[in-house]
């Protein structure tokens, strides 16, 4: 223990501190329970021996999906609620899976909120434990110092900082996600370690289905990690194996959960890929949904305009500031963003990273939902990792009083947000 904690003292000291600002910050909300638990109640019926959520203990019915069978196919309840239906958590479900142990112990009481807050705090170590790792071989020049101060970036400069402390099942995703991501890269950067990066991969896409998009990171580390890229994708017609034996590798590990959650959408949905948000009950979507889908052009004028144009409100009379629930610019967000569009290095991670988090970011822009009710354009968190590692490997100095200038913006409109912020739970119940 002693030679671990050596090893890994600033990792630990991060949680802590970490942990400590979180629960401070979470308030009251750190000692009981989430109104949104949905988690923990897909996990309490798992052991209880059913697939699907007893609809009599449900604490409200925000996001749930319902299935009712009419001619013989799975179609979205509507109307009066009949007793052959059946609901279902309509997120993926290895967050609940990952509570399993916890709500063996608590049932429903668990405390998801605390939860939320250790997983946080966990997110931030494996963030600089990540940064480290590519210090240490050669794909970073950042200092530990450096890489600290980055991870205390991620942790209360972006938009991590309000979702952390909330508990609930739209924000203890993302902050799952993000520690998942960190996991993910720590083993695919290199392709040195797929069957574990194909794990973590699947564990991630399983919490966060847009990070599916993020196995695109992988594929290219095993395909043409670089320098000369092209010239390794020629290669490939003559010397397939190395990359084609990484890859079968990496299926092998995401293979297992894929599998499992293939077969219990299909059991629930009727289809391999649909995590039920095509089902949800009463929801304000649906009419958007019914029309559109799930996906559409339409929908990406709005869902630009809450990543980049939402602007705080001022008010004069009385004097009061206050934020637009559907998104604010990611530009005050994470005011970093500004010197990823001028580098002064592009190192072999460049585009990589480019690449993914331009694929992260698409299911977001498409999507029926802007993310509503939110503090800032929470779906970029999905691809927050990446941007910061773009930061990292992109040549700007912290001490450069531009950045400086960034970080403290950061910080202080996430602040904001993780004092200010009231979700939809709050706001239906005035809870």
């Amino acid at each position: 223990m002693r030679i671990w904690l050596s090893a890994y003292r600033v990792e630990v000291v991060l949680f802590l501190v970490s942990f400590v600002v979180l629960a401070s910050f979470s308030s009251q909300r750190f000692l009981r329970q989430s109104a949104a638990p949905h988690f923990i109640y897909q996990a309490q019926s798992w052991l209880e021996g059913r697939l699907d959520v007893d609809p009599e203990v449900l604490p409200n019915l925000e996001d749930w999906a319902c299935v009712r069978v009419v001619g013989g196919e799975k179609v979205r309840c509507e109307g009066q609620q009949l007793p052959s239906d059946r609901w279902y958590v309509s997120f993926p479900s290895f967050p609940a899976l990952v509570m399993l142990p916890f709500v063996a112990l608590h049932g429903y009481q668990f405390n998801d909120t605390s939860f939320g807050v250790i997983i946080g705090a966990l997110a931030v170590a494996l963030f600089f434990s990540l940064l480290r790792f590519l210090a240490r071989d050669g794909e970073s020049a950042r200092s530990q110092s450096e890489n600290i101060g980055l991870s205390l970036i991620l942790a209360f400069g972006t938009l991590f900082f309000y979702c952390a402390i909330r508990g609930e099942v739209w924000f203890s995703a993302e902050v799952m996600g993000v520690a998942l991501t960190c996991l993910y890269l720590r083993n695919a950067v290199q392709a040195h370690r797929p069957v574990l990066a194909g794990i973590f991969f699947s564990m991630a896409t399983l919490t966060r289905t847009p990070l599916l998009f993020a196995g695109l990171f992988f594929v290219l580390e095993a395909l043409c990690p670089g320098p000369d890229r092209l010239g390794q994708l020629r290669a490939l017609g003559t010397n397939w194996k190395p990359a084609a034996r990484k890859l079968g590798l990496f299926a092998l590990g995401a293979a297992p959960l894929a599998f499992l959650a293939a077969a219990y959408n299909v059991y629930r949905f009727g289809k391999p890929g649909e995590f039920g948000h095509a089902f949800l009950y009463n929801n304000r979507v649906n009419a958007d949904i019914d029309r559109y889908g799930l996906f559409d052009f339409s929908y990406l004028q709005r869902n630009l305009e809450a990543a980049f144009l939402k602007l705080p409100q001022v008010s004069l009379n009385p004097l009061q500031l206050t934020y637009d629930p559907h998104g604010l610019s990611l530009l005050l967000t994470l005011p970093l963003l500004v010197f990823l569009v001028y580098p002064r290095a592009r190192p072999r991670l460049h585009w990589p990273l480019w690449l993914t988090v331009a694929i992260c970011a698409l299911p977001g822009l498409f999507y029926q939902n802007t993310g509503y009710m939110q503090f800032g354009f929470r779906f970029s968190l999905d691809y927050t990792p990446y941007l910061l590692l773009l930061f990292a490997i992109g040549g700007w100095s912290l001490r450069n009083r531009f950045v400086l200038a960034a970080v403290v913006l950061g910080v202080l409109v996430n602040f904001w947000g993780a004092v200010a912020f009231r979700g939809y739970t709050e706001y239906v119940r005035n809870w």
